[in-house]
């Protein structure tokens, strides 16, 4: 349940940041850009290599 609701957290996150600079001209400065990337990457980490994950 823990690895599910970080991943959906990190996905609600990035996406509604995305939607803000792509929609309603919010600015994304190279900290948000690169914050949003480690979420990311932590989502796929979780997914790929974690034996917590339900595959």
């Amino acid at each position: 349940m823990g690895v599910a609701y970080a991943v959906w957290s990190g996905v609600g996150v990035t996406l509604v940041a995305a939607i803000g600079w792509l929609f309603l001209g919010q600015k994304l400065d190279a900290a948000a850009v690169g914050g949003m990337g480690l979420i990311v990457a932590g989502v796929v980490v979780l997914n790929l290599f974690s034996k917590s994950a339900a595959h």
